[in-house]
């Protein structure tokens, strides 16, 4: 047994797995972005994929990974290879690395949290919205346009409408204001999500494996992971109704996810929203505040090897 880490030493989530995995004794080793000029990946296609990761500290044999926790960002951003440019050998080289570490995160038989094909719906939130509803959840209406005149009806049609990114760039929720009417011409450079607001509370839901962490968030904010220091949201863990619960289940192991942060809203009237589903959560927030074991369980997780069955 072997778990592969992989992503920056200063990742909190990836840190917090990492001292799960030491405090119960699982091997583990983590390949480290900041060395990525120092780091060679050789693979071996045949009846099985084989091969071997070389860094200045360690030699990983891939065959004996049984688990990986994925954290990385794309390599070529880190501020060293940036300034080294394009045409330079440590963009090449690490453009090369991470593409080689791509193709084997698809094709090893380890678990995978998660592989990155399982998590690219996540790059249009229209379309996962789409995916969402079939497992039962309410989604809000949604508008992604570049035409001024289309935003204003549907601000009219709904009253109240919130903004945000299309992509899976985290991107501050607001809701729309008429003094920020004025600036609705920018849509035309840049298509932009509208929705319809959803009054009620937050919740964020944690599935790791057959495993189900969730907290209630109490906020005034338009967006509650940046209402400051002097409004920060109360989060406390909460126990689902037994059928969302499984709800959330079911739909992370549908869409592949073995680890997922999930964020509904319940309504006054006792529907039920979802809005996302995350497929790299930055659980170590809710962790702190509500002191629920995600880690510890991820950690298991990946030393069990074991993937969640479809069929829960």
């Amino acid at each position: 047994m072997l778990i592969l880490l992989w992503g920056l030493p200063g990742d909190s989530p990836l840190a917090a797995v990492q001292k799960e995995l030491q405090n119960l004794g699982i091997p583990h080793v983590l390949l480290n972005q900041r060395e990525i000029i120092e780091t060679e990946v050789k693979l071996s296609v045949g009846e099985k994929i084989t091969g071997e990761i070389c860094t200045p500290t360690d030699k990983i044999d891939l065959n004996a990974v049984t688990g990986v926790y994925l954290r990385p960002h794309d390599s070529y951003k880190l501020p060293e290879i940036m300034e080294a440019g394009p045409e330079s050998y440590a963009w090449q080289h690490a453009t090369a690395v991470d593409n080689a570490l791509l193709s084997w995160v698809e094709m090893t038989s380890a678990l995978v949290l998660n592989r990155f094909s399982a998590m690219a719906a996540n790059n249009s939130k229209p379309y996962q919205l789409q995916q969402i509803r079939k497992f039962g959840f309410q989604v809000p209406d949604t508008l992604v346009t570049t035409t001024p005149n289309a935003v204003h009806e549907f601000w009219q049609d709904h009253g109240s409408v919130i903004y945000k990114s299309v992509s899976s760039t985290r991107s501050k929720v607001s809701q729309l204001r008429p003094e920020r009417a004025e600036r609705l011409d920018n849509v035309v450079s840049c298509p932009t999500q509208f929705q319809q607001y959803i009054p009620g509370r937050d919740y964020r839901v944690h599935v790791v494996g057959g495993d189900v962490f969730a907290c209630a968030i109490s906020s005034a904010a338009d967006d509650y992971r940046y209402a400051g220091v002097t409004n920060a949201p109360e989060i406390f863990s909460y126990r689902l109704p037994e059928d969302i619960e499984n709800k959330c289940r079911v739909m992370a192991a549908e869409m592949e996810l073995s680890l997922a942060g999930i964020d509904l809203r319940e309504t006054p009237e006792g529907e039920w929203y979802c809005f996302e589903v995350n497929p790299s959560p930055g659980f170590t927030y809710y962790q702190q505040e509500t002191n629920q074991p995600i880690s510890n369980a991820i950690a298991r997780l990946l030393a069990s090897g074991k993937t969640v069955s479809r069929k829960l």
